[in-house]
């Protein structure tokens, strides 16, 4: 009733544009500015670092220049290598785990996704040098991993986040489903396939998405099991060749590295929001 008064209707719109202006200068304003930086010259960044406009002429040459002296090309490819890789990896992890805890449901289920839990409580540095040995010689087989892309691969795949949040959008697919594809002779492989996989789509995607965005911003790991520099990614080139390039090529290298990420999320932003909100997404 408050609402329908000119005067809170008035103050209120007020407060909402001014929220909203303010969450798009802290969302676009270091994107705007970097692209800003990435057309002028190093000498007007650093006369001016803060301002949003620049002052001379669009210098677009920059981004040639990232891409052919910078090798921004070759760099973005490793990074695409990394990032399939680990979504596959990831893919393929989540959706057979989360089905075991959460359609098979074994007798040691609950104490398997007890363990699953556990693993989110100890810190990612604890366990940086026992995976680094790993990764050096695997036990049992002797074979190392290391500079190669399996050794990022790998690691990416074992998410016990992504995990139980696959596990907890199967709990919301009926299990009526499941047992009429068993009352027709369907097994436990046919399910996965024909049922469970079509059904999960939207949490198909928001994984995906996540496991995109964290290889591509992935930055210690990388760095340690691939020492080689023609199998680098972005995250971990563009800071080794940070000092022997102009400012404004850096930041035309930086906007060309963060400009992909971006628009797959904007792209896909639909099926992650829609995803993201597991319960009820699928209904009976």
């Amino acid at each position: 009733m408050d609402r329908k008064r000119p005067g809170v209707r008035i103050w209120l719109g007020i407060w909402q544009a001014l929220v909203l202006a303010g969450l798009l200068v802290v969302a676009l304003g270091p994107l705007l500015w970097l692209f800003k930086a990435s057309v002028s010259s190093s000498q007007e960044i650093l006369m001016d670092p803060f301002a949003m406009l620049v002052s001379g002429e669009f210098q677009v040459e920059n981004f040639v220049r990232a891409w052919t002296e910078v090798r921004i090309g070759d760099y973005l490819l490793n990074t695409a290598w990394v990032v399939i890789g680990s979504c596959v990896a990831t893919l393929l992890t989540c959706t057979t785990g989360g089905y075991v805890l959460s359609v098979l449901r074994p007798k040691w289920g609950a104490l398997l996704s007890g363990a699953v839990l556990a693993t989110l409580f100890i810190p990612n540095i604890v366990s940086l040098v026992p995976l680094y040995l790993t990764v050096i010689e695997m036990p049992g087989t002797g074979w190392r991993l290391l500079d190669t892309y399996w050794a990022v691969w790998l690691p990416n795949a074992a998410s016990a986040f992504l995990v139980l949040i696959v596990k907890r959008f199967f709990d919301q697919i009926p299990p009526d489903l499941y047992e009429a594809a068993r009352i027709d002779g369907a097994g436990p492989v046919r399910v996965f396939f024909s049922i469970v996989l079509p059904l999960s789509r939207p949490i198909l995607g928001v994984v995906s998405l996540l496991t995109i965005i964290s290889a591509w911003k992935d930055y210690l790991w990388p760095l340690l099991v691939l020492p080689s520099a023609d199998k680098q990614p972005i995250s971990v080139a563009l800071p080794k060749v940070a000092d022997t390039i102009p400012l404004n090529i850096q930041m035309a290298s930086l906007f060309l590295a963060i400009i992909i990420p971006i628009t797959l999320f904007l792209l896909f932003q639909k099926q992650f929001l829609e995803g993201a909100g597991t319960s009820g997404a699928v209904k009976g």
